[in-house]
């Protein structure tokens, strides 16, 4: 591996889902290791003075958006569903992400995070309920029981670890890729923040 960056995602993110399915061949084809890292948006856009997405709140933007969506997911053969509501509560399934990305095999934790955008954007569950995440779990090949660490203090803080870590490095939005520092922000920057890695 000639590099390593850092995919910040949430959940609750349409075009981290899109990354979610991209990052893993790319990143292979270019030697760079990925280090899949959950955190929450709510946080970010309360400090900005939001109390839902920007593309609740600027109706245009919101259209425009799914549109988007719907041309770049058939244009990667993944399919969407508009979840409902959107965006959905992803607080429980970033826990359970933290305690997948910690556990054996090491490719589970990607797997399960593929596995819950698939489940909300691909067949609209929600992401909020356990039975979900436990199936997305099973999915992966992890550990149903790992479902019930959503729970654990000491997940709970880790995650509050993670968006401090967030706002240091100026994460205003999902998905986020940083590489040493340096900050590309949007799916549609993902082969830049890959080939800068490389230049490592």
């Amino acid at each position: 591996m000639s590099g390593a960056l850092t995919f910040w995602f949430d959940f609750a993110s349409t075009y981290s889902y899109l990354s979610a399915f991209r990052i893993g061949g790319l990143a292979r084809a270019a030697g760079i290791r990925v280090t899949w890292q959950p955190f929450l948006l709510g946080p970010v856009f309360a400090a900005q003075g939001w109390t839902t997405s920007p593309f609740n709140i600027y109706p245009l933007k919101g259209a425009y958006m799914w549109r988007d969506m719907e041309r770049r997911a058939e244009g990667l053969n993944l399919p969407l569903v508009r979840p409902d509501p959107f965006p959905q509560n992803s607080l429980r399934a970033a826990r359970v992400a933290l305690a997948a990305l910690e556990s054996e095999p090491e490719d589970g934790g990607p797997a399960f995070c593929r596995a819950v955008f698939a489940a909300e954007f691909g067949q609209g569950r929600d992401i909020s309920d356990p039975a979900t995440l436990a199936d997305c779990l099973a999915e992966a090949g992890l550990d149903r029981a790992l479902a019930a660490r959503a729970d654990d203090p000491a997940i709970k803080t880790a995650l509050r670890g993670v968006g401090e870590e967030a706002a240091r490095q100026k994460i205003f939005g999902a998905p986020s890729f940083t590489v040493d520092g340096e900050l590309f922000w949007g799916d549609d920057r993902l082969e830049q923040a890959l080939e800068w890695a490389g230049r490592g």
